[in-house]
């Protein structure tokens, strides 16, 4: 395919092909071949291995993702404003490959400094690396919303995107313990280095095949950006996207203070961190066998609302059980995380495919089409979710008297388990009470496929 896209040639309603669809879930691939670090590993290497507090971490996660899903928006109207031969997406996933791998490496390299300086490293690095993410991530997550006009279609993606995005977890988590341990020679922080840049050459190449194999089909309505400030006001007025954005962030919430906690659980309450691994990779295994049913799911309970309603309060029930499991009873935790992945994984796939609803809601509505800046925010609300979640978990494990590398306080050990249940729970069902407020249903679906296909038509027989 060349570098050139000519969205003009190409029809809205097209269906996808296998090579497009794989090639657009190698992206999430790559995404999560450090996203998936950032949420099994990044915490108890940040306190184990390189060596900050719980509370000192818990404030870095805060400050860090809050500049980062500050910028999103930002990031989104770029994007939107991107004018190439290949497309307004697709460039940046070519442009920002270097200095993704470039970032990620220096992010889990230890410096042999004092710990203020340790901790200012800690701060620079992870930001340029969360800077970097999502000048690749936001524009990558737009591209599904011009691919092609068809909601079906876009759900369909949405699953491909996180069946590629569990796959890259599922990879860091069979290989990173591996590369560690073979890289590092006993010297965690040595291994943590040399494991990352293995992966982030595997995420460089993953990316460069979504941007070959994908094709920007969606032309914009019209030809002239409207003003950012405009565009943001019409955001607020986007009563369904206003919606999906509280859904997120709360989504965000109950599964990354579960999530980010699992390792430290296993190695201080369960004392076996190595059963926290396979805890993690079966989550991994199963999240991928159940995004493949996302549509399937769709389908049988009624519509995506039904659906993630249903999904969330089954989340919190599991979550519920999970407090009464005995920590020596490995098997029931392992029965238990296989169901939570199997009503948890296709979360994802379906928030995606709503936030491209309300995309087309916003191009009906105001009769122009702002794909970077609505999807950018989607992405924005999920690290809000993924910001203040694990800096609540962590700053609540400190209040409880967590130091690393000792043993725990009965207090501690409780406030892991209750981080690993019922917190989580709680949010869960907060976030099924918020989607009952969403309003795009399966009738309005249908109603926005097809006048965005004959918008589109329209501008193209135009031009």
């Amino acid at each position: 395919m060349p570098l050139e896209n000519t969205p003009s040639t190409q029809d809205p309603a097209a269906k996808l092909g296998w090579n497009e669809k794989f090639g657009y879930a190698a992206g999430d691939m790559a995404s999560c071949l450090f996203f998936g670090i950032f949420m099994n590993f990044m915490a108890i290497f940040y306190t184990d291995v390189f060596g900050i507090s719980a509370a000192a971490l818990g404030t870095m996660l805060l400050v860090v993702r809050t500049w980062d899903w500050i910028n999103d928006p930002i990031m989104g109207a770029i994007a939107d404003r991107t004018k190439s031969p290949m497309g307004k997406f697709r460039p940046w996933l070519l442009w920002m490959i270097g200095p993704y791998m470039a970032c990620g490496v220096l992010t889990f390299y230890t410096p042999d400094v004092g710990a203020t300086a340790k901790l200012v490293y800690a701060y620079v690095t992870y930001t340029l690396m969360m800077m970097v993410y999502t000048a690749i991530n936001v524009p990558y997550g737009a591209l599904m919303g011009v691919m092609t006009a068809k909601s079906e279609e876009r759900t369909v993606l949405a699953s491909f995107r996180f069946i590629g995005a569990n796959a890259g977890i599922v990879a860091v988590t069979l290989l990173l313990p591996f590369f560690i341990d073979v890289i590092g020679r006993g010297n965690q922080q040595v291994g943590y280095t040399g494991g990352v840049a293995v992966l982030a050459l595997m995420a460089g190449g993953l990316f460069f095949y979504t941007f070959k194999s994908s094709q920007e089909r969606i032309r914009p309505v019209e030809q002239k950006h409207e003003p950012i400030g405009r565009e943001l006001r019409e955001l607020v007025r986007n009563g369904p996207w206003v919606m999906i954005i509280v859904i997120s962030i709360l989504t965000v919430m109950s599964q990354a203070i579960r999530a980010t906690t699992v390792l430290h659980y296993f190695k201080y309450v369960v004392e076996r961190e190595d059963w926290g691994t396979k805890l993690l990779l079966y989550n991994s295994v199963a999240a991928v066998v159940a995004v493949l049913f996302a549509k399937s799911i769709c389908s049988w309970i009624g519509g995506k609302k039904r659906a993630y309603i249903i999904l969330n309060l089954a989340f919190a029930g599991l979550l519920v059980w999970f407090y009464f499991i005995p920590r020596d009873a490995f098997g029931l935790m392992i029965l238990n995380q296989i169901l939570i992945a199997f009503v948890a994984a296709p979360m994802m796939p379906l928030f995606w495919a709503m936030i491209a609803d309300t995309a087309d809601y916003g191009s009906v509505k105001f009769g122009h089409r702002s794909t970077g800046i609505i999807f950018s925010a989607g992405t924005a609300s999920q690290k809000i979710g993924w910001s203040v979640g694990p800096a609540v978990a962590f700053w609540i494990l400190a209040y409880s008297g967590f130091t690393a590398n000792v043993a725990q306080s009965a207090q501690t050990n409780h406030t892991l388990l209750l981080l690993m249940s019922l917190i989580p729970a709680g949010f869960a069902v907060a976030t099924a009470v918020a989607t009952s407020f969403y309003t795009i249903d399966r009738k309005m679906e249908t109603e926005l496929e097809r006048s965005l296909v004959d918008l589109n038509r329209a501008r193209t027989s135009g031009a």
